[in-house]
């Protein structure tokens, strides 16, 4: 089954801290995918750190079919509904807060970027970017498809030991990829406008995803390219390419969308924000969502919180 997942990094103490949780499968299970059901998932993790549920982040991805009842899960502090025959898709680097499964059932992956080939990753960057939407709705014509590749794939987990370990693996990574292929055809599974990359793009999308996971801490960028083993002019172009922007202005973005869902969903104060984001004085925090909104982040925080990030 799934083994307890335990932070990787440490965090500013109280309020601010949302821990960074990496992929730790239990002992004898091949690396890189775990496969279960929502059911078992949380039957059998009642002592997690995630309980009782509280933010925190992740390095690997969360993939869930929901076939009965309906999941409600907290995506970057706006809660997700996931009806019956939808997926919900959190991307590593995303804040997320599970919410007690009730009647939810479904298959539930666990993967690490990693085990994808990498032209399997190139052809999903588009549908792995932190910006592509949290819940799918398949087409119905792949729907039905989608469900039985997804029970295939947990029967072949739960025959290790079956037949070479090698032939094991490559079954679940053939059939996790042939997976999120298909997946990836469901309406609006993309963010608007992004296509799959080559070349300099690579670039881009390595950027992107370190990005979600480092955007507290790490604030050049040159400590991204030094991240990615790259020079700071090859990722450069490879951000001005792909947004016609530059890294610090994508790093500062980040930072800003960060600061603008804990201060309006999640109520956070800006003192706790500006700890969490790696501000070392609140003051400068203040000067920097200002001059980027036009407004004080007490102001921001007292408006109408929307249901929308």
């Amino acid at each position: 089954m799934v083994g307890k997942r335990h932070p990787r990094q440490g965090g500013q103490s109280g309020r601010a801290a949302v821990p960074l949780y990496g992929f730790q499968p239990p002992v004898g299970t091949p690396y890189g995918l775990e496969v279960s059901t929502v059911e078992d998932f949380f039957a059998e993790h009642d002592d997690w750190p995630w309980n009782p549920p509280r933010p925190g982040r992740a390095t690997f991805h969360y993939l869930i079919a929901v076939t009965e009842g309906v999941l409600r899960h907290d995506v970057d502090h706006v809660t997700r509904t996931v009806a019956p025959g939808q997926w919900l898709w959190v991307r590593p680097g995303h804040t997320q807060c599970r919410h007690p499964p009730g009647a939810a059932r479904g298959p539930f992956l666990l993967f690490e970027p990693d085990i994808l080939t990498p032209g399997t990753a190139r052809l999903l960057a588009p549908f792995t970017a932190h910006e592509a939407p949290a819940v799918l709705s398949p087409h119905p014509d792949d729907a039905a498809w989608l469900h039985q590749t997804a029970l295939q794939l947990l029967d072949e987990h739960r025959a290790l030991g079956l037949r070479p370990l090698d032939m094991h693996r490559a079954l679940r990574r053939s059939l996790l990829e042939s997976l999120l292929l298909r997946l990836a055809n469901a309406p609006g599974a993309a963010p608007t406008g992004t296509t799959a990359s080559t070349g300099r793009g690579d670039t881009y999308w390595r950027l992107v995803d370190a990005l979600e996971l480092h955007f507290r801490e790490l604030h050049r960028a040159a400590d991204y390219a030094e991240l990615l083993g790259c020079s700071v002019r090859t990722l450069s172009r490879a951000a001005r390419d792909a947004t016609g922007k530059g890294v610090r202005e994508l790093i500062d973005e980040r930072r800003l969308l960060e600061a603008r869902r804990l201060l309006g969903h999640a109520r956070w104060d800006a003192r706790a924000v500006a700890a969490h984001l790696g501000f070392t004085d609140p003051a400068n925090f203040g000067r920097f969502f200002r001059d980027r909104t036009g407004t004080t982040p007490a102001a921001f925080a007292a408006r109408d919180v929307t249901t929308d990030p």
